[in-house]
């Protein structure tokens, strides 16, 4: 008699191994081969169903999370430009070389230029960058606008607030530049070149390539504050000429309105009183012209910025030579019909001031205070000492002249303003 045969062991229960692209897992690729469905869960249609939905969400998720590292760069140039703007210079240990200093930072907008474009062109490829080189692309970005800040800052104030002021302003714009084109990525469609992202790359490179036509030093700055204050005055001399040459009517090159018609309203032209206004106006505002000529030609031949009182002196010059074209602007404007002739008054009186003040800064001698001794009361402290007289550099004897005859001539067109205007007070 034969023994039964054992029952044949019961095989272990199948396992699902990691799913692929088909939908299938391995184990069903073996099993059934492509296309067939296994009966084990994860290679039914529902489980494909789901991976797939799972696929799709994380390829949508992918170029955000690239993105990331753009975002936290442009928090981090935001606070670069704020400390650009409020920020004061460090006083180093070694001695300031301005043409170290001028190498120095050529350099670094030089490397910031070929970040941007490094960086422009990364977000322009159809090949996805990865969240990867993006960071590294964003480090890069953020050390290059950190090193153009740092060699900012070791530009003292000893050099020159004219001269410094215009570096900040260089270095505001490369970080504004390079933060524009940030935000203008994060903004554009993936894997796409916009308008946009041109434009501001190509901003970044135009204000890294205006540090070559910086000023060196302070006379070469103040010369160019001066020259751009005496362009923004003739423009207004020439507009308010243009004016005046249009005859009775300043607004004739207005076109009429269709409703209103035929523009007759008599506040728009001059009367026969504030055209005698106008004249002595006028003096005033060519008196403004020539005088920001002649210092700008006096700082030319004899400013000098090699010590702490010839930069100072300059410095001196353009901050209140800044105080002249809004001062013709201001006098302009309410030169115009409907004329308030004592606001008139009020304007030409402070272009005035401000002009005898430059005249005054030229030529005249600089007093600087040196305290000898200190002595202490109840009430009040009161120091003794010794002051001394500092001729200005920029201004010799020999031209000293031409500062009397424009001091003359901006008397004479204020008295006649106020002669004019004596029955508004």
């Amino acid at each position: 008699m034969s023994l039964p045969l054992p029952a044949p062991p019961v095989p272990p229960p199948l396992k699902c191994l990691p799913p692929t692209v088909t939908g299938l897992c391995a184990r069903g690729r073996e099993k059934g081969g492509y296309g067939r469905w296994q009966p084990h869960g994860c290679c039914s249609p529902e489980a494909d169903v789901t991976y797939t939905e799972r696929a799709v969400a994380a390829a949508a998720t992918a170029p955000m999370e690239a993105r990331e590292p753009l975002r936290e760069l442009r928090q981090a140039l935001r606070a670069v430009l704020a400390r650009v703007r409020e920020g004061e210079p460090g006083e180093g240990r070694e001695a300031f070389e301005l043409p170290r200093f001028w190498d120095a930072l050529g350099q670094t907008f030089k490397v910031t230029s070929q970040e941007a474009t490094k960086l422009s062109l990364a977000f322009s490829r159809p090949s996805l960058t990865s969240a990867e080189d993006c960071q590294k692309l964003s480090e890069d970005v953020q050390n290059a606008i950190l090193a153009v800040a740092t060699v900012y800052y070791w530009l003292p104030k000893g050099q020159g607030t004219t001269l410094r002021k215009m570096v900040r302003d260089a270095t505001t714009e490369v970080v504004e530049g390079m933060i524009q084109l940030t935000e203008t990525i994060l903004s554009a469609p993936l894997e796409s070149l916009s308008q946009e992202q041109l434009i501001s790359t190509g901003g970044v490179w135009e204000a890294c390539e205006q540090v070559s036509n910086l000023p060196r030093d302070n006379q070469a700055a103040v010369v160019s504050t001066l020259t751009a204050c005496l362009g923004v005055v003739k423009d207004a001399l020439e507009e308010m000429e243009h004016a005046l040459v249009e005859g009775q009517d300043p607004y004739s090159d207005i076109m009429e309105d269709e409703e209103l018609g035929f523009r007759g309203n008599r506040d728009t032209y001059w009367s026969e009183a504030d055209r005698k206004l106008l004249s002595s106006c006028m003096g005033l505002m060519k008196a403004s012209k020539a005088c920001l000529k002649k210092v700008l030609s006096v700082v030319k031949a004899y400013g000098k910025a090699d010590s702490p009182e010839q930069i100072a002196q300059l410095d001196d010059v353009a901050d209140i030579a800044n105080e002249i074209s809004p001062s013709v602007d201001e006098l302009a404007l309410s030169m115009y019909p409907p004329m308030n002739q004592l606001a008139v008054r009020l304007n030409a009186a402070k272009l005035a001031s401000v002009l005898k003040k430059v005249l005054e800064i030229t030529k005249d001698k600089n007093k600087k205070r040196i305290v000898g001794m200190k002595t202490e009361t109840n009430t009040f402290n009161t120091f003794m000492g010794l002051e001394i007289q500092m001729a200005s550099h920029v201004c010799p004897p020999s031209e000293e002249g031409w500062v009397q005859f424009l001091t003359g001539a901006v008397d004479h067109n204020m008295n006649k303003i106020k002669n004019f205007t004596q029955h508004q007070i």
